[in-house]
Formats: structure tokens, sequence, C-alpha cells
């Protein structure tokens, strides 16, 4: 492959036409997951872009900027994959399960699960999901990973994993760090883990089991301090504080609707950056619901404040921590002492900070486990013969008997699970440098709001660590997570 950079109008060419085919993808992504729209037409959106996936136009991009090259890399394997994406989105909302004579949409499975007080029956809901799982979808799901397999070596490299380096991922310095933290935290896991499954579910850490994870967290017992009908309101008046106008925000749209088809994941979706943003979720109830209102405003709120005028590569691509770190800033806001004295009437502030923290030092444990996972995963030479190792790698970090019909589904696209980690440490750092300059109540502070309003207007362009070094001299440290849950699980 050539290292020598295409000519300049070339590069800006590539870059309208990438921006117009993201678009296009976004706005199929929100009608068919906001469920607005039953199929998934992301096959045709590929037809007209295909000059910009092609074999080619990677070879061709390789001495580009980073990020152009590797969107380039990207699209040449979504392109080939097409096909079984629209496959596992139309069969995804097709589905429903029938579980105790009631019909129920294979997307609402696990809201259910989270919902339902009666131990047995999550449990026949969840194997009814993961059959639905291993026979409908992992089929479609290991066909991808062996086309992607075999593509990867047309861009070059040996796998998927040797790839993601040369894009300069910091898979290996990560691996290291994710290592450490397992091994520190592994005791104050099972202790706080244990502890919080017999408190709200009475069964043990070795007792439980997958169908009780999604109950410990939804709560229910915290619904009363978080009332549905407050939750936009309290959205809307912290970014008042930071001199945000939510509702004269023209380019960001809540889509808070029922609709039997929605995904119940919440996202947000940027279709244009920054002119049209959309937020959507599907409420259901509790903490759950203030923490992913907050989550996607963190990340709604950092897109529509990106400068237009930027590269494509920095309006849309870039380092996900960053914008995912602008989704943990907001969201740990739910469970922060002086922000909840401040919204709400919760007469138990730090059981809330407490049980965060544990909630988080799963999620930290977890996500550290799969980024091992996945590094061996994209290694391996049959996909399939990497199920029993995503339960025992996985069951090792949480103690708990871990799916192994999960061990393909549980893999996001483009190394995405470093994006996750990388953004906490971002986001725990960031969040004492504003607590230590403008106090405990900085999310009231107007100087904050223009902070963050001159951060965000940069886009994905900076990565996490330059942002972070910049504003606060600090070095990106995964150890700063761990040290937060300390703080959290002392309170």
């Amino acid at each position: 492959m050539s290292a020598e950079a295409p000519p300049t109008h070339e590069l800006d060419a590539f870059r309208e036409r990438a921006d117009r085919f993201v678009a296009e993808l976004d706005d199929e992504y929100y009608l068919h997951y906001a469920g607005l729209k039953e199929s998934f037409d992301v096959e045709q959106i590929y037809e007209r872009y295909e000059d910009l996936t092609s074999l080619e136009a990677a070879t061709r991009l390789t001495g580009a900027p980073t990020e152009l090259w590797r969107f380039a890399c990207e699209g040449f394997l979504g392109n080939l994959t097409r096909a079984h994406q629209a496959r596992v989105a139309e069969t995804e909302a097709a589905l429903e399960a029938s579980v105790d004579g009631e019909t129920i949409p294979y997307r609402m499975l696990r809201v259910r699960m989270s919902n339902e007080a009666d131990r047995d029956a999550r449990e026949r809901l969840e194997q009814t999901r993961l059959r639905l799982l291993d026979e409908q979808l992992n089929p479609i799901y290991l066909d991808v990973a062996r086309i992607d397999r075999e593509a990867v070596q047309q861009l070059g490299a040996p796998n998927y994993y040797e790839l993601y380096r040369r894009f300069a991922f910091p898979l290996d310095a990560l691996a290291d760090e994710c290592r450490a933290v397992l091994d520190e935290t592994e005791r104050l896991w099972e202790r706080e883990g244990d502890r919080l499954f017999r408190s709200r579910l009475g069964l043990g850490l070795d007792e439980a089991r997958s169908w009780d994870v999604g109950r410990l967290f939804r709560a229910p017992e915290f619904d009363a301090l978080y009332p549905t009908d407050r939750m936009v309101p309290a959205l809307e008046a912290t970014l008042s504080d930071l001199g945000i106008d939510l509702r004269g925000q023209e380019n960001v749209h809540l889509d808070l609707e029922q609709r039997p088809q929605k995904s119940p994941r919440p996202f947000c979706v940027p279709i244009e950056v920054p002119e049209r943003v959309m937020l959507v979720m599907q409420p259901v109830g509790g903490k759950d619901d203030w923490e992913a209102l907050f989550h996607e405003a963190g990340h709604a709120e950092h897109f529509a404040h990106t400068d237009g005028g930027l590269p494509v590569e920095a309006r849309r691509f870039g380092d996900m921590a960053v914008t995912e770190g602008w989704a943990s800033l907001f969201e740990h806001l739910v469970t922060e002492p002086a922000w909840l004295n401040r919204r709400l009437d919760v007469p138990r502030a730090d059981d809330l900070v407490r049980e965060g923290a544990v909630v988080n030092l799963y999620l930290l444990r977890r996500y550290s486990a799969k980024l091992l996972y996945e590094i061996e995963f994209f290694q391996a030479d049959d996909p399939a013969s990497m199920r029993p190792r995503y339960a025992e790698l996985l069951g090792d970090a949480l103690k708990l008997r871990i799916n192994p019909e999960s061990y393909l589904d549980d893999i996001d696209g483009s190394f995405y699970v470093i994006g996750y980690l990388r953004s906490w440490a971002f986001e725990a750092q960031l969040r004492d440098f504003l607590r230590s300059e403008l106090g405990s109540e900085w999310f009231a502070r107007r100087e904050a709001g223009d902070l963050l309003r001159e951060l965000w207007a940069l886009g994905q362009g900076p990565t996490a660590d330059a942002l972070l070094k910049d504003v606060t001299g600090a070095t990106l440290e995964m150890a700063s997570v761990v040290e937060r849950l300390r703080d959290g699980l002392t309170a």
C-alpha cells in the first residue's frame, strides 16, 4: 500500500461524501431503532456511496489523516456485511417470544426481566432470550466475524486487532491497565457485589445468575426518589444553570415517546452536526431513566455545540472517549450528592452514591474483561472457538456464571470498548478538576457552562488525552476511576 496522501482536493471531496454517507446512515438508524420504520434499508445507502467503501478507496486513503483512513477501512468492511446489518436489525424487530402464555417483543425481554420481581419468571425470560439469540442472531453475527477476518487481510493487516493498532488505538497499554484494575478491585467487588446482591435480592454473589443482574440494577425501591414527571424539567434546569436553554435549542430533539418497536436501549444520533441531533429513549421508570436521559443529553449537547466549520473527521469521527466522557459527566450528576440536594428531595443521598459506586465497579470490571476478550477474539483463527473463552473471562471478572451465547452480540464494532473505558477516566479526572476549581456545585456555575461549550465546540478533533492534558495538565489514567469508586464506597 502506498503511504502517499491523496491531493487536497480529493480529500476534501471524500470528506464531503463521507459526511453525507454518515448522515444518511444515521437517519436510517434513527428511524428504525426509534420504532418509526420496520425495515432497515442500509444496503441502498451503501450502494449510493460505493465509491467510499471499496477496497480501492481504503487503499487510496492509506496516507491520509488517520481518521479518514480508518473511516475508509471501516466503510469497506461495513459494505461487505451491509446485508447482515439489515438482517440483524429486522430480525430483532420482528422476533417475538412466548413466555408464560404472553407474547413479548425480543427487544423488550431484558426490560421485562429488570421489572420482574419473580426470580423463576426472570429465568424463563432469560432462557427464552438466549435461545432466540443463539438460533436466530448468532449465525448472522458469526458470518460477519468470518467475513471480517478474511477482509482485513486485504487491508494489509493479519487480523482486526493488528488493523486497529495501526490506527493508533492504545489497545496493549489499556489492556495492561485493565489487568491491573481487575487485580486491584477483585476483593472489593467480591465484598461489595455480594453485599448489594444480598441486601437487594437476598442472593449471594455466588448464587446470582444473569437474569438477576438487570433486576439488581433496576432498583425499583428508588423509583419514588426519581419521579418520571420531574425528569425532563430537572435536565432543563441543570442545563439552564450552565447557560443552555434546552427548549430553545432547535437543533436538539428529544424523542421520549413509547413505541412497540422502539429499541429499549437509549441512544443519541447526530444526523447533522450540529444542526440535527436526536436523543432517543423508551422510558421504563426510575433512576435508570434519569441516568439514561442525562447520559444521552451529554452526547446531544456535545454534538449540538460542535463547530459546524470543522472537517468531518473532527465533527463525526475522532476519539469516541471524548463524547462518551461528556455523556458520563452528565449521567453521574444523577447520583451526585450536591446535585441531588439542589434538584431532588433525596433523604438518602449517601446510599445512592454508594449504590452507584458498586454499579460502576461492576461496569468497570465487566468492560475491562471485555477488552481483554475482544483482543483475543480478534486474533483467533476461528471466532466460534471463543464461545467458552467469553464465559471464562467475563465470569472470572464478575464472579457470575456468564452466558456463552452472548460471545458475539456482546462485541461492539471498532473496538468501541476502549471508548467507554477511557471516557470513564477522562470524566473522573475532569470532574475532579471542575470541583477543585469551581466547588462541589460546579454544575450550577455559568463558568462551567462556558468551559464546556468551549470544549464541545472542538467536536472530537482532540483526543480525550489531549483535552484532559490541556485543561487540567493531567495524564489520562484508569487508576483515577478506581480512586473515584473507592471514594463513593466510603460515602
